[in-house]
C-alpha cells in the first residue's frame, strides 16, 4: 500500500499520512504532486502522454508526467521517479528543475492538493521514450501551439494551471 504525506495551508508536513487515493481529508490537509514537463533541447518540443481509455478521470487525454510524493519522499525525488516510470527518460542532471506551485481545494470530494511543477530540458529521440502502457499508451513530442491546440478542445489535462511551463 502506498502513503502520502498530508501537508498543512503552509504546505508543511503534518506528521501525518494517508493511504493514496483515499479522499476523505479534513478541512486544512492537503497532499502533494508534481508533474514533470520535459522538454527537448534541440527542437523545443515537448513530451506529452496520452492518458489510457480505461482511465476512470480523463482518459484519453492529453497530459505531462506525473503523480503522487510518497511518504517521506521529497517533490524533487518524486518528479524525477515519476518521469522515469512513465517514460522511461532519467532527466536527473538535466537543465532545468522547479518551476512553480500551485493549490486547489475540493473541500466536497476529501481532496485537497499542492502540485509542484518542474521542467526538464535534454537531448532524446523517440526511441529513448518507454512507455507504462498502461497508463499512457502513446506519446507525441508537441510544439506549443499543438498543446495550446489541445487544451482550447478541452484535452489536455491541468493546461491553464500550467501553460506557463511551455513557454521558452
Amino acid at each position: 500500500m502506498e502513503y502520502w504525506d498530508i501537508y498543512d495551508r503552509n504546505k508543511q508536513k503534518t506528521g501525518r499520512t494517508m493511504k493514496k487515493n483515499d479522499w476523505h481529508m479534513k478541512d486544512g490537509d492537503f497532499h502533494l504532486t508534481v508533474l514533470g514537463v520535459v522538454r527537448r533541447k534541440s527542437d523545443g518540443r515537448f513530451l506529452i502522454t496520452k492518458r489510457a481509455e480505461n482511465k476512470a478521470w480523463a482518459a484519453g487525454w492529453w497530459e505531462v508526467s506525473g503523480g503522487g510524493v510518497m511518504a517521506g519522499e521529497s517533490s524533487l525525488e518524486a518528479v524525477l521517479r515519476e518521469v522515469k516510470e512513465e517514460t522511461g527518460l532519467s532527466v536527473e542532471g538535466w537543465e532545468g528543475g522547479y518551476l512553480f506551485s500551485y493549490s486547489r481545494e475540493n473541500p466536497d470530494e476529501g481532496d485537497n492538493y499542492f502540485v509542484d511543477i518542474y521542467r526538464f530540458t535534454g537531448e532524446f529521440t523517440e526511441k529513448d521514450v518507454v512507455l507504462q502502457t498502461e497508463e499512457a499508451p502513446e506519446f507525441m513530442l508537441a510544439d506549443p501551439e499543438t498543446i495550446r491546440q489541445f487544451a482550447k478542445e478541452g484535452i489536455f489535462l491541468h493546461y491553464d494551471s500550467i501553460k506557463e511551463a511551455f513557454e521558452a
